[in-house]
């Protein structure tokens, strides 16, 4: 969709990037994801003043988002490997900044996400192994639109 394209388009076209380093404006893509979901967790506040004669007010004050990822296992993909590498991490070594670029160019980047790995080189004697995690926000993404 970029370069002015619309219209629908296949999941395949939302590429998913972790930064080389944790912490670093350099990403390396992420070989091998085959399917994603995400979610929002949307805290809103509700209160039913007396002048809307009880009709409920709302007001959103908190958001997160989870993305949910699975793949194969790509040894020597260097994203990939950055990924399964944070297995069997704890507190702030599992954090590192990740990006989800859109089909159309806009770029979220969650910067600190918790990575949570799921999934990892397990199966029956003929799968190919899997890599599957969760990326989850912590703090405000940043959200920079196609330019």
């Amino acid at each position: 969709m970029a370069s002015g394209a619309t219209g629908v388009y296949p999941c395949y076209k939302n590429q998913f990037q972790i930064a080389k380093d944790g912490a670093g404006e350099a990403y390396e893509n992420i070989a091998d994801c085959e399917e994603f979901s995400v979610s929002f967790d949307n805290g809103v506040e509700e209160w039913t003043p007396f002048e809307t004669e009880g009709w409920t007010r709302r007001l959103m004050t908190a958001k997160s988002v989870t993305i949910s990822v699975k793949g194969k296992r790509n040894v020597g993909d260097a994203g990939n490997d950055k990924v399964a590498g944070l297995a069997f991490k704890n507190g702030r070594d599992a954090e590192s900044n990740f990006q989800w670029t859109f089909p159309d160019g806009t770029k979220v980047t969650l910067k600190e996400a918790v990575i949570s790995v799921t999934a990892l080189g397990s199966g029956a004697s003929t799968d190919v192994a899997p890599l599957e995690f969760d990326v989850q926000s912590n703090g405000k993404v940043d959200v920079a639109p196609a330019v």
